[in-house]
């Protein structure tokens, strides 16, 4: 896979993950872009095919992932969710830092590939909070959210294991974290940029 290297962040939801990739995507205009992720669900009102999903039907999904086509894949409540290796390289062909937003899970399946990433945790401060984050949304049922703290304590108790993230960021105070992650970030936005002049 040739340019930037991508950057895997993952956590569970509510833990802050797209509010500082918004804030991210911001400051640093057309240098990262996010890989469109594969799924199997039905659109959300306001969602666009190719812009926030690529909506696939499972047997076309699953298709392409016994060709090899797919970086990684899930199941979560009964639908499929992935990455295609043409998504990320979509991206790094704009000479942009590809993200990849992905469950623990997916992650440990990243592990087994070529790819290179820089792998970053984004985490609650605690479970409470969590699931504060997640009732304050108001977009869930009980059951929905109940599954999501469930899965978010797995998350957390498997995002342990040593030398699986670059980076833990305990997102409890946003400007905080945003300027750890911009950290970790600083040497491919650098280059990305250097590359572009060239």
């Amino acid at each position: 896979m040739q340019g930037p290297r991508p950057v895997v962040l993952s956590g569970p939801s509510g833990a802050g993950k797209s509010t500082l990739l918004k804030k991210l995507f911001k400051d640093y205009e057309n240098i990262f872009g996010f890989s469109v992720s594969h799924t199997t669900r039905q659109p959300r009102p306001g969602e666009v095919n190719g812009k926030d999903y690529h909506f696939v039907t499972r047997e076309e999904m699953q298709k392409e992932i016994d060709a090899g086509e797919f970086i990684e894949h899930a199941e979560f409540s009964g639908n499929m969710y992935g990455t295609s290796k043409g998504a990320v390289q979509a991206v790094q062909a704009q000479n942009q830092i590809c993200v990849l937003d992905i469950d623990i899970q997916g992650v440990k399946n990243i592990k087994k590939t070529d790819l290179n990433p820089i792998y970053i945790s984004v985490q609650p401060p605690s479970i409470d909070i969590l699931e504060k984050r997640l009732r304050d949304r108001k977009t869930e049922t009980e059951e929905s959210l109940l599954k999501r703290l469930t899965a978010a304590r797995v998350d957390l108790e498997l995002s342990k294991e040593p030398g699986l993230f670059d980076m833990v960021i305990i997102n409890d105070d946003l400007e905080k974290a945003y300027s750890e992650l911009k950290e970790v970030l600083l040497e491919e936005i650098k280059k990305t940029e250097e590359s572009r002049k060239s």
